[in-house]
Formats: C-alpha cells, structure tokens, sequence
C-alpha cells in the first residue's frame, strides 16, 4: 500500500505541475493516451486500493487537491495497474457547477456513485 500512495502522490504532483504550467487540452491528452497495462486477473491490484491509496495520498498532499487533480491522476494510476479507466467531467446548469470523477466500466469509483444524477456529462477521456 505504501508504494500505491507514493504513487499517487507523484501523480497528484505531476498534475499540480501541469495545471498550473501548461492548459487543460495538455492535461487531457496525458489522460486521453495513457495506455492500460495489459496483466492479468490474478495480478491486479483491487481498484478500490488503489483509490484508497490515492485518498491517502490527497489527505498528505501539501495542498488541498482539486477534483480535476484527483480524477485525472486517479485515471492515470489505475490504467497502469490494468483498469480500463476514464475520467469523466461533467456540469449542472442551475446553480452552475462542474466537478470530474473517475469510472471504470460505467461505474464511479473515486466519488459517489450518483454523480450521473447531478452532473450531465461533458467529456470522458
């Protein structure tokens, strides 16, 4: 578990890094062609460690990591451990907000799961 939640704060870090230094088309190309790593079943690590580790990760954080940050380090991080994973942004209309997650197969797994209530989906990648 150590090593996942190192992981994902180097993750967390990168895209700090990219939010802050370059745009969002660049962050969601990184997203967009991150490749899933082919394993096999017996070798995976569970999704919900892995979103837990990077929970973790967030909580040590030196600052308070927005949900763009999250979804797309969480997506990035569970296609190298094998997960067919997307982020998903969304938005509501009245009041205005909008707000991104991770899914895997439909089904979200770093937030709710009744996020396709509240928000209408925008993007996935």
């Amino acid at each position: 578990m150590k090593r996942q939640i190192l992981h994902s704060w180097l993750l967390l870090l990168y895209f700090d890094w990219i939010m802050h230094w370059r745009n969002f088309r660049e962050l969601h190309r990184i997203v967009e062609e991150e490749p899933i790593r082919p394993t096999t079943s017996a070798r995976m690590t569970p999704y919900e460690d892995l979103s837990r580790a990077m929970d973790y990760a967030c909580v040590l954080y030196f600052r308070l990591v927005l949900c763009l940050q999250r979804s797309s380090a969480t997506a990035v991080m569970l296609r190298r451990y094998g997960w067919n994973a997307e982020m998903v942004i969304g938005a509501q209309i009245l009041p205005f907000k909008s707000h991104a997650w991770c899914e895997i197969n439909g089904v979200v797994v770093n937030d709710k799961p009744y996020m396709h209530d509240i928000y209408e989906i925008l993007e996935r990648c």
